[in-house]
């Protein structure tokens, strides 16, 4: 079910890479450029034919190859095959970062919060091309296909207060609009406290939960799970899903633009945000980008509902509302729906 695990750190190659690997985070380096077998032979210190070999076994799983005896090898740049290798050759960050790449999944937050309770580092992150058990908050199901999305979840190591929990998914939140943003969608906002929303429509959930440490009252390590419809499922989204759930490019995906480069952005975005986490200007980024601040909403907490209106949201994420008898509430949990229920998110 999984195409491989290991850690891709930094920049170079690891030893427990295999041959296949190695070729294709060359290509993925120099993608749309054709690389000789020579400079690939002598880069990497293997034969001709053990790259022949590598090159014919990414094309049986998927990767749009071109070869030419005459150029070489190139990986076209149209390719949105998601790999450790492809979200490395993106990802424009000093530090080393633990890559782990699956072709399919149960939930990538069961394993990150796995891998944190056995250490792994801040940054870590597991990517997969799909998920069967993808859920969402509150435990609902996250519709996670093959091929047109984007499912990671990162391993957080903060050591903040709990009670700047929620400003945790306020940062991811707003990391992913900057995320999309920057590869050319539509604009980007964020229904409290962690759906984005373009064009009216759902493209993204955030569902960011706890791996130790909160006996102490500190934050010492939280997962972040993130999942994107990056373009339109094979045969659309499920008919209860349809008017409500979008994706970030619903016709055509920009010249350049992968899922790849999505997932190393959205690394990049996050990382940068974790670092002022506990800054104002974070929560100016997020309060700029609601899309729920003065809209009338339907509240659902406690087994409980009632009407409001949104007044604001706190310096820790959570939201202000007021009541038709002028009484403010904060909401740290629950969720809200947008009135009318025919402009409902």
């Amino acid at each position: 079910m999984c195409l491989i695990v290991y850690n891709y750190l930094h920049s170079g190659y690891t030893a427990d890479m295999t041959t296949r690997h190695r070729v294709l985070a060359l290509l993925e380096q120099h993608k749309g450029e054709f690389i000789s077998g020579e400079r690939i032979a002598e880069d990497l210190h293997m034969s001709r034919a053990a790259i022949w070999r590598a090159v014919r076994e990414l094309r049986e799983r998927g990767y749009d190859i071109e070869a030419s005896t005459r150029v070489g090898y190139r990986l076209a740049l149209a390719s949105d095959k998601l790999s450790a290798e492809g979200i490395r050759s993106a990802l424009d960050w000093p530090e080393p970062v633990a890559i782990h790449y699956f072709d399919s999944v149960d939930s990538t937050n069961k394993i990150a919060k796995q891998m944190a309770l056995e250490g792994a580092p801040h940054g870590t992150v597991v990517v997969a091309g799909a998920q069967q058990g993808g859920r969402g908050r509150l435990g609902r199901s996250f519709f996670s296909p093959e091929g047109s999305g984007l499912y990671m979840s990162v391993v957080m190591r903060l050591d903040l207060p709990s009670s700047l929990a929620l400003r945790i998914t306020c940062a991811a939140a707003v990391s992913v609009c900057v995320a999309v943003e920057s590869l050319g969608s539509d604009p980007a906002s964020i229904k409290w406290v962690n759906d984005i929303y373009m064009r009216g429509k759902k493209v993204c959930g955030i569902l960011t939960e706890g791996a130790s440490g909160f006996e102490s009252g500190r934050i010492e390590s939280v997962i972040v799970g993130i999942g994107v419809n990056f373009s339109p499922p094979q045969g659309g989204f499920p008919s209860e899903l349809s008017s409500i759930a979008t994706a970030i490019f619903p016709d055509e995906v920009p010249s350049g633009v992968s899922r790849n480069r999505l997932c190393a952005t959205i690394m990049r975005e996050l990382l940068t945000s974790a670092s002022r986490i506990d800054s104002p200007e974070l929560m100016g980024l997020y309060r700029s980008r609601s899309a729920v601040i003065g809209k009338p909403v339907r509240v659902f907490q406690g087994g409980q509902s009632y009407d409001a209106t949104v007044e604001g949201i706190a310096d820790d994420g959570a939201l202000l509302v007021r009541t038709a008898d002028n009484a403010m509430h904060t909401l740290s949990s629950g969720e809200i729906s947008i009135r009318p229920a025919t402009g409902s998110f």
